[in-house]
C-alpha cells in the first residue's frame, strides 16, 4: 500500500473496468461496482473532487458469439444488456460515472493510439491485424509479477503465424465474414479488448491519472497489456491500481459460461437492494467472497437491525437528527482510510447502533440524536443509509401505498388498544396475531406501540 497523493491536489480521477455486455449482470459483476461505488463516496467524503469514467465494452469476440448464436446483429446484444446493467447499478444504488464511453464509440482514438505504437517501434501490422510486441516493453510483467520467458502464449488470435512472438498480443483484428469492421491504414477490422480502454481512459482522464480500478481476474493479461500499451506510446497511464477480489460460488469463480451465475433479478427477489448491497460491501473489497444463501440471510438480518435503528430512531426525533454537520467516528475514518477497510468501519456503524438502542431504551433524547447523526454518516458513505436515495424513495406511488398501508396499520393498532382499554384482552390479541400472519410485528414501548414490515 501507498500513501494516496493525487495528480492534482484536491481532485482524484478513477478509472474503471466496466462491463462486457455479451449477458445480463449476475451479483459477481455488482460486487467490482458497490466496491468502487465506495471508493468514490469515500474519495468525495475525504474531500476530493472526483471525475469517474467507467467504460463499457460493446464489441468483443463474447458479444460477437452471443450475437451469432441468437441470429441478431452484435449492437441488439449490446444495448439490451447495456441496460440491464444500468438497471442493476441503479438498483443496488451505485452512482452514475461521470462519463460512461463505449468502446465503438471512440474507434478514431484507437487508430491513433495504433499508429504511435507502430511509429515508435512497439507494434507491427501482419495478416491484417496490428500486433504489439512485448519485448519492445522492458516492463511487461510487472503488474503481475510474471516473468516474459515464463508466460504463456497470448490466446487472442486464431493464428500466430503473424506474430513475431506468440506471447505478443492483438491491438487490432482483421475483418471477418459477418462481423463489424471499421477502416483503418492497416485494412478494415475491429479493436482489440485490450487496446479500448487505454484509449478511452486516457482521452477522458488524461494522459496520466490517478487510479484504475477492476477485478483480479483482470490484472493479467488485460491490465498488463494496457499499461504496456500505453506507456510504450508516451503516457504514464496510472499511478495507483485497485483490484477486487471475486465472487465464488463453493470456490469456482462466478462465471456465466460456467452455469453458476446468480443473476442480479434473481437474487433480488429473494432480498431487497440495500440488503443485497450490504452483502458484498460487507467484506473486504480484495477478499475472495463466497456466495451462500445463508451468508446472504445473515447479510439481510445485519442490514435491518440497522434499518431498525435508523427507522425507529427518526420516527422519535421526528427530524430532528437531520440539523447539524455529520460526524465521523475516528474508527471510521481509520477503516476507510487503510485501503478501505469497511468490515472495520461496519464495526463502527454497529456501535453506533449498539449505543443508539440503548439510548432509546433510556428514553435520552441526545444521545439517539447523537447516535443516529453518527451512523448516518457512515452510512452515507457506504451507500446503506435507509433514509437517503435511493431505499428512501421519492413522491411515487410506492411512498403513497406505504403510508396507506401506515395509516390501516395505525388503525389497527388504535383498535388494539381499545380492547386493551376494555379489557378484551382476546379481541386484543387475535388482532396482534393477526398482524404478526400478516408479516407486520409490533413492540410496545414508552412512547406507545411501534410496527415494522418483518421479513
Amino acid at each position: 500500500m501507498r500513501e494516496f497523493t493525487p495528480i492534482t491536489p484536491g481532485q482524484a480521477s478513477v478509472y474503471l473496468c466496466g462491463a462486457t455486455v455479451q449477458a445480463p449482470p449476475h451479483i459477481g459483476h455488482l460486487r467490482s461496482a458497490v466496491a468502487f461505488d465506495v471508493l468514490i463516496r469515500w474519495l468525495e467524503a475525504s474531500g476530493y473532487r472526483v471525475t469517474f469514467c467507467r467504460n463499457v465494452t460493446d464489441i468483443e469476440d463474447k458479444i460477437l458469439r452471443t450475437a451469432r448464436a441468437e441470429g441478431v446483429p452484435p449492437w441488439i446484444v449490446a444495448e439490451r444488456n447495456q441496460r440491464a446493467f444500468t438497471c442493476a447499478y441503479d438498483a443496488l444504488g451505485c452512482r452514475p460515472p461521470a462519463v460512461e464511453p463505449r468502446a465503438t464509440g471512440h474507434i478514431p482514438e484507437m487508430i491513433v493510439l495504433i499508429r504511435r505504437l507502430i511509429e515508435g517501434g512497439h507494434a507491427y501490422p501482419g495478416g491484417g491485424d496490428v500486433y504489439f510486441d512485448v519485448h519492445s516493453y522492458p516492463g511487461y510483467g510487472e503488474l503481475s509479477g510474471q516473468r516474459l520467458d515464463q508466460m504463456r502464449s497470448a490466446e487472442d488470435s486464431p493464428d500466430d503465424d503473424a506474430k513475431r512472438d506468440p506471447r505478443d498480443f492483438t491491438l487490432w483484428k482483421g475483418a471477418k465474414p459477418g462481423e463489424p469492421f471499421w477502416e483503418t491504414p492497416w485494412g478494415p477490422g475491429r479493436p482489440g479488448w485490450h487496446l479500448e480502454c487505454s484509449a478511452m481512459s486516457t482521452k477522458y482522464l488524461g494522459s496520466t491519472f490517478d487510479i484504475h480500478g477492476g477485478g483480479m481476474d483482470l490484472i493479467f493479461p488485460h491490465h498488463e497489456n494496457e499499461i504496456a500499451q500505453s506507456r510504450a506510446a508516451g503516457d504514464g497511464f496510472a499511478r495507483y491500481w485497485m483490484h477486487n477480489g471475486l465472487l465464488g460460488l463453493a470456490g469456482e469463480k462466478m462465471s456465466k459460461s460456467g452455469g453458476n451465475s446468480l443473476l442480479v433479478t434473481d437474487v433480488l427477489e429473494r432480498v431487497r437492494a440495500p440488503e443485497l448491497r450490504y452483502y458484498l460491501v460487507q467484506a473486504h473489497y480484495r477478499s475472495l467472497l463466497e456466495y451462500s444463501e445463508d451468508a446472504l440471510d445473515e447479510a439481510a438480518a445485519a442490514y435491518q437491525r440497522i434499518e431498525r435503528f435508523v427507522l425507529r430512531a427518526s420516527e422519535v426525533l421526528m427530524g430532528a437528527a437531520d440539523d447539524g454537520a455529520p460526524a465521523l467516528p475516528t474508527s471510521f475514518r481509520s477503516a476507510m482510510d487503510e485501503d478501505l477497510a469497511v468490515p472495520a468501519a461496519l464495526a463502527a456503524v454497529h456501535a453506533s447502533v449498539r449505543d443508539g438502542n440503548q439510548a432509546l431504551a433510556a428514553a435520552d433524547k441526545a444521545a439517539v440524536r447523537a447516535s443516529l447523526v453518527q451512523a448516518r454518516a457512515m452510512l452515507d458513505v457506504l451507500g446503506l443509509d435507509p433514509l437517503a436515495p435511493p431505499w428512501a424513495g421519492g413522491s411515487g406511488s410506492g411512498d403513497r401505498l406505504r403510508d396507506v398501508v401506515g395509516a390501516l396499520v395505525k388503525l389497527t393498532l388504535q383498535q388494539r388498544d381499545a380492547a386493551r382499554a376494555r379489557r378484551d384482552y382476546a379481541t386484543a390479541d387475535a388482532i396482534r396475531d393477526g398482524l404478526d400472519e400478516m408479516g407486520i410485528g409490533v413492540e410496545d414501548t414508552p412512547e406507545g406501540p411501534r410496527w415494522e414490515l418483518k421479513r
